[in-house]
């Protein structure tokens, strides 16, 4: 175990920030966005520190920076916290885009006052169940946390979204409220054919479970549908163009760019390691879905006219990918499928925050409204421009490394599937190079001639973004060492290895 707390100090820090915010006097409500926003930059300096003391090799057991103490006995649920190379990856990719989304939000509400307090605790609020999530060893623990978080994502929705914001809220709300309920019986019932015990929600004690083949299968469809929902995968992601269309930019940042990525998450620390053999059973069907979630998400993001909704189904075909990567079941395939859940994470917020800018500025999400408006604002088309090379994984940039990744290993074992899903690749560069063309070339709208480009608080807004696509583009080493031994882990728990290499082995044929 840890000798110091890390996790729970990570976590205690933005909910605390959470309640300054909330209850500032009068007097000093005019500095709720700088105190939320030094709790947030405090938040990632714990966890940076935190990060030192991961050990990328030769630490002992699964999980590090460990902590348990017993919560529930009767029920055997503990206060369990530890992280491997993939958890911690994901929480220091929310730490840092927490802080970038509070200074994107800047003026989402300009009236001081209880509700822009309120918006601002509400997103560390959210910071602090993000945390809680990546970070839960106990599969209790983990299941509230990964409820909670509907919690402060329903009101910053439904109370400072667009026209359509209570019919995005609410739909967001049954839909993961569903799979959470549904989710919910098979974590009862995964308990029940556990070992029990004061401990009996652990991790580590229900790995490795001798399950009745039927029972696993229908626990391992539980957790998947949640995490499906949350992932969002075709076909129950109908709820996702609607929330991140109406939610404001920042919000659709924390929500597609972090809170999605728990249901990949999940699927990687949940189903394939606590359910081996069902995950093995249902491959070759979530393999179908996953590539259909590539095609569809792409082809609709082509068709879309509003902004965010373009982004959003971008998001259904990228996540699409992740869940390829990671049921491939190889090596290479899942350490793409982490590395892509990070990179889409800052790629995408690229994408919201540049589209809110030009929003802002026209006061329309339509594309049709827009041309030529690298014109006048030629910094913001830049960054879009890099937003939008990112995304569609040109060589060089951070989505190139783990869409690679993720196509070879999954070209190891399902050679049709990877086929299949390079057609995303062609289909992005249409719908990017396209929402490019339609907004940013053209003639100069002389109405909006005297419109300002990005501002110097906007610039600091989008340099990590940038810093982090060009460097993890050139550079991914640093994140797949920390990656490579959890990934490895969890195939190690599912029981498969790599398929041999058949080029190989073919020319060893023809050379005898």
């Amino acid at each position: 175990m840890s000798s110091f707390p890390w996790l729970t100090v990570l976590g205690a820090v933005p909910l605390v920030g959470s309640a300054v915010v909330a209850l500032l006097p009068k007097g000093l409500a005019g500095r709720a966005r700088e105190i939320a926003l030094g709790f947030a930059l405090v938040t990632l300096g714990v966890a940076i520190a935190a990060a030192t003391q991961f050990q990328t090799s030769g630490g002992s057991g699964q999980f590090q920076l460990v902590e348990k103490h017993s919560w529930i006995p009767e029920f055997g649920v503990s206060y369990a916290l530890g992280v491997d190379g993939i958890a911690l990856v994901l929480i220091l990719m929310s730490v840092v885009l927490v802080p970038v989304c509070l200074l994107a939000a800047w003026n989402d509400v300009p009236e001081t006052g209880r509700r822009q307090q309120g918006y601002f605790a509400l997103m560390l609020v959210l910071e602090m169940f993000i945390i809680g999530v990546f970070s839960s060893t106990d599969v209790f623990l983990f299941y509230v946390f990964f409820e909670a978080m509907l919690v402060p994502v329903y009101f910053l929705i439904g109370s400072f979204g667009g026209e359509q914001r209570h019919y995005a809220a609410v739909k967001f709300l049954l839909y993961s409220l569903v799979g959470g309920l549904v989710m919910l019986v098979a974590v009862i019932a995964l308990y029940l054919y556990g070992p029990g015990g004061s401990e009996g929600f652990l991790i580590e004690r229900l790995t490795g479970l001798q399950i009745d083949p039927t029972a696993e299968r229908l626990m391992f469809l539980g957790f998947f549908f949640a995490f499906a929902v949350k992932a969002p995968m075709w076909p129950v992601h109908t709820w996702l163009p609607d929330a991140a269309t109406e939610a404001k930019p920042a919000t659709a940042v924390l929500l597609v760019g972090i809170l999605d990525k728990v249901g990949t998450f999940g699927m990687i620390r949940f189903c394939l390691q606590l359910f081996p053999d069902a995950s093995r059973w249902a491959t070759p069907v979530i393999i179908v879905l996953a590539v259909i979630s590539v095609i569809y998400g792409a082809l609709l993001a082509i068709g879309q006219t509003d902004m965010m909704r373009l982004i959003a189904y971008t998001s259904v075909s990228h996540f699409g990918f992740m869940v390829l990567g990671i049921f491939a079941m190889t090596t290479v395939g899942g350490y793409g499928s982490t590395l892509y859940m990070v990179n889409h994470g800052f790629t995408t917020a690229a994408l919201f925050i540049i589209a809110g800018m030009l929003v802002q500025r026209r006061g329309s999400k339509f594309i049709p409204d827009y041309t030529g408006w690298q014109r006048i604002t030629p910094v913001i088309a830049g960054v879009f421009l890099l937003a939008g090379m990112s995304t569609l994984a040109l060589p060089g940039l951070n989505s190139f490394v783990s869409e690679f990744l993720v196509l070879v290993g999954t070209f190891e074992r399902y050679k049709a599937a990877a086929i299949i899903a390079t057609l995303g690749i062609v289909l992005a560069a249409l719908y990017i190079l396209l929402w490019y063309m339609r907004t940013m070339t053209g003639p100069k709208p002389e109405q909006y001639a005297g419109t300002k480009d990005m501002s110097h608080r906007e610039r600091w807004v989008v340099a990590p973004l940038v810093i982090v696509m060009l460097g993890l583009g050139v550079y991914p080493k640093p994140v797949l060492d920390v990656i490579r031994p959890a990934v490895n882990t969890t195939l190690q728990h599912v029981g498969v290895t790599d398929p041999p290499p058949s080029i190989g082995t073919t020319a060893e044929g023809s050379t005898k």
